[in-house]
This record gives C-alpha cells, sequence and structure tokens, in this order.
C-alpha cells in the first residue's frame, strides 16, 4: 500500500471518530455533569498523549522543558481543555447538539479577528466577507431559520457555543508560538488543564461518584476527542505527501456529526441547521487557508 492510501485512510478514520463525539458529548451529559465530564475526558486523555509519548520514546522531551515551558504549558493548559472544554460542555449541555456542534465549528473565521491585535496582521476583504458568510450561518442556526424576527432559539447557548470558538483560536495563536513537539505540549496541556477541572470540582461542590455509563462516555470522548484520533490524524499528515490532500476531509465530519446526532441522540435535524452549516463551512472554505494544530473537532484545515 503506498503512503498516500495510508494517508487517506487514517484521515478518514480520524474524521469517523470526530464526527462521533458531538453525539458522546450530549449522551454523557445525560449521566454526568459537564464539569464532571471535562474532568474524567481530560485525564483520559492525558493519559493515551502520556502512552503516546512513551511508546514513541519521547518521554525524554518532559524533562528538557524548562519553567518557562511548564509555565506556559500551564497558561496554554487553562485555555484549552479547561476554559475552552467547560464553555463548550456547557454550551452542548444547553443547546441541541445540531446547534452547538456547528456553532463551535466557526473558530477558523475568528482567527483573522484575533490575529490582528496578537499577531499584528491586517483584515483583508476576503476575512471580512468570510466572516459576514459564516456568521450568516450564525444566525440561521440561532434563529432556527427566523433571521427577519430575529428570535434566537436560546442566546446563552449559542453565545457560549461561539464563545468556545474565540478560546480555540485564542489557543491555537498562543499555541504557535511554542516550537516544541506537539504531543509533549499535548500531554502537558491535559495535564495542567485536569488539575484546574479538579480543583473547579471541588470548589463547586460537585463531587458525587459518576455513574459509570456517564463516566464509559467520559472516557470515550477522551480517546476519540482528543487521544487516540489525534494519533491518527497526525500519522495521516506524516504520510501524505501534502497536507492539503488530507486536510480538506476534515469538512467532511459536521456534515456527518449531524447523522450520529440523529441516529444516536434522537434529534430531528432541521433543514435551518444544514442550511446554517453549509454557510458556516462557505466562510471557511473562502478564507484564506491557515496551517493549524490538529486537535479534535477543530482539526487542521
Amino acid at each position: 500500500m503506498d503512503r498516500q492510501r495510508k494517508a487517506y485512510i487514517y484521515a478518514l478514520a480520524a474524521v469517523l471518530f470526530w464526527s462521533t463525539v458531538a453525539s458522546a458529548f450530549k449522551v454523557t451529559l445525560r449521566y454526568l455533569s459537564f464539569i464532571q465530564m471535562l474532568l474524567y475526558s481530560s485525564l483520559t486523555s492525558a493519559l493515551i498523549l502520556f502512552i503516546g509519548l512513551l511508546l514513541t520514546r519521547k518521554l525524554s522531551l518532559l524533562r528538557k522543558c524548562s519553567l518557562r515551558d511548564c509555565l506556559h504549558s500551564a497558561l496554554l493548559g487553562f485555555l484549552n481543555p479547561f476554559l475552552y472544554y467547560l464553555v463548550l460542555f456547557k454550551a452542548y449541555s444547553i443547546l441541541p447538539a445540531q446547534e452547538a456542534q456547528p456553532l463551535n465549528f466557526t473558530w477558523p473565521v475568528v482567527l483573522p479577528l484575533l490575529s490582528i491585535p496578537i499577531l499584528g496582521q491586517k483584515i483583508t476583504v476576503r476575512n471580512i466577507l468570510s466572516l459576514l458568510v459564516s456568521f450568516s450561518g450564525v444566525i440561521v442556526i440561532s434563529t432556527h431559520g427566523d433571521i427577519t424576527g430575529m428570535r434566537f432559539s436560546d442566546p446563552l447557548g449559542a453565545g457560549l457555543a461561539v464563545g468556545s470558538a474565540f478560546i480555540w483560536a485564542l489557543f491555537w495563536l498562543f499555541n504557535m508560538r511554542d516550537k516544541r513537539e506537539e504531543n509533549t505540549k499535548l500531554f502537558l496541556n491535559f495535564l495542567f488543564g485536569s488539575c484546574y477541572t479538579a480543583l473547579f470540582l471541588f470548589a463547586v461542590g460537585d463531587t458525587a461518584f459518576p455513574d459509570l455509563r456517564g463516566l464509559s462516555g467520559a472516557v470515550y470522548i477522551g480517546l476519540f476527542e482528543m487521544g487516540i484520533t489525534f494519533m491518527l490524524w497526525l500519522r495521516a499528515l506524516n504520510f501524505s505527501t501534502t497536507t492539503s490532500q488530507v486536510s480538506s476531509l476534515i469538512f467532511v465530519s459536521p456534515f456527518l456529526s449531524l447523522l450520529f446526532i440523529h441516529y444516536i441522540v434522537g434529534e430531528d435535524i432541521l433543514a435551518s441547521t444544514i442550511a446554517g452549516l453549509i454557510l458556516i463551512v462557505a466562510g471557511i472554505i473562502f478564507q484564506k487557508r491557515l496551517p493549524a494544530p490538529v486537535t479534535g473537532e477543530n482539526a487542521s484545515f
């Protein structure tokens, strides 16, 4: 089997797994609070990433991290997984999965806005047009298609879902300055993020023993939102002749995710959700593509 075919197999496997996580979020939230779900899934991700470092003989990279590196990981770990998933999981606890998932998918068009103050980049006409197209999709989804009446089905939930996209974009911008090996950075991020989540869990008194069904769902999320799937995607990128040959496959994920949401979660998919998602994806495609880290539903475009 040639390298490019292997790349497509790994990439399609990753896309398939990522397409299931929105349903996994919603089902798991039936049994766990969103804070508990974050703790157990982030601990699982940290464990899987540690095993990945062990199997690839990269544990020595952890010993080479300076105090400054650790402080940087502590900051990034606060942004992702702690704050990002805390906001995103709360949005999923409020909204139907078919709304939360595409609203969170707006992060690539948020990047140019945050790049202006952080990286000193200039916004272009293409950036503005792509923002307008994608955020018109946000309005279509959030109003269930009632764009003339502008009656948002749940302003708080929609705000949290879109807000999570801003947090992810902020994390991406800070992370791109860190030139350490990707697995090492992510393991430390999830280690610190798990500590923050545990402290927050105890602070709010949400310490009930988890339902085993919810715990198994959180483990699934930890495995297939970040851990194993992240490794599959990295292998796809390594085997592929160019990044673009496999990265475009990620656009299949949000539409495939709607099928899982319908058949697993039991939601009737609205026409406004499909129309809004098409607008969001169209805006992303129109946007000048930027290199990005590959993590979870937010894989590199």
